[in-house]
């Protein structure tokens, strides 16, 4: 698997330039996280285009989809386009409802027909290879799913009310659009000093891969009054 980069200019956009160089003869299809974890930002139009334009399948990771926060007028909340290229989308109960021990996930496949087809009698060989999900959570589905509204209102209001606190704290964040994690600027050896002296649990930037240090991922899920000193602590040190 090859990796691409990602930069920030008052958002998260794609490095197309490290996506170019990536792509080789044995590039089966371009994988991406939308929106994206722990960055929080979605795909913009103008880079759906240019990922269509290299005419591999697009694996679109859509599990926080249902959590925006404050997405950008030209964002792409969910890649369906049936007519450009195959696309996968990716789902499940571990965001959807709050449920990550129900073990149930879900795709979506779209694009052009005699494509689609292959791809999904593919897919079929791929299920009826591998243990399918259990008959208890698939039986309880439609019932889980009517769940979801009120679990995700109570997820939603608590991190944005979190992200609102953080915005307004004077540290340095980074613009978010939805999710459950947020992002301050702040030298990364800070995250062992403030676990270790202060009681106070972030990640540092490496542990998901950035390319440039000096960057500090906080939980927005923290129930408020917790979230609110560790901000607190966060300032002090």
């Amino acid at each position: 698997m090859q990796h691409y980069g990602l930069f920030y200019d008052h958002g998260w956009f794609i490095d197309f330039h490290t996506l170019r160089e990536s792509i080789t003869p044995r590039t089966r299809a371009i994988v991406l996280v939308n929106p994206n974890n722990p960055t929080g930002h979605f795909l913009r139009r103008h880079e759906l285009g240019e990922l269509i334009s290299f005419g591999l399948p697009i694996i679109s990771d859509e599990v926080f989809r249902d959590y925006p926060l404050d997405p950008a007028p030209d964002s792409v909340r969910t890649l369906q386009d049936p007519d450009a290229t195959l696309v996968f989308t990716l789902n499940g109960l571990s965001k959807t409802v709050g449920l990550p021990q129900m073990k149930l996930a879900w795709m979506i496949a779209n694009g052009p027909r005699v494509l689609l087809g292959e791809a999904l009698s593919r897919l079929e060989m791929i299920a009826d290879t591998y243990l399918s999900a259990g008959t208890p959570v698939q039986c309880a589905l439609p019932s889980l799913l009517e769940l979801r509204a009120p679990v995700q209102r109570q997820i939603t209001e608590r991190t944005r009310a979190n992200l609102d606190y953080l915005r307004a704290s004077g540290l340095r964040t980074l613009n978010v659009e939805a999710g459950w994690y947020a992002i301050i600027a702040r030298e990364e050896a800070l995250a062992m000093r403030l676990l270790r002296d202060f009681g106070v649990l972030v990640q540092p930037g490496y542990f998901y891969d950035f390319e440039r240090s000096g960057y500090l991922v906080l939980s927005l899920l923290t129930p408020p009054a917790d979230f609110r000193e560790g901000v607190a602590r966060i300032i002090q040190a």
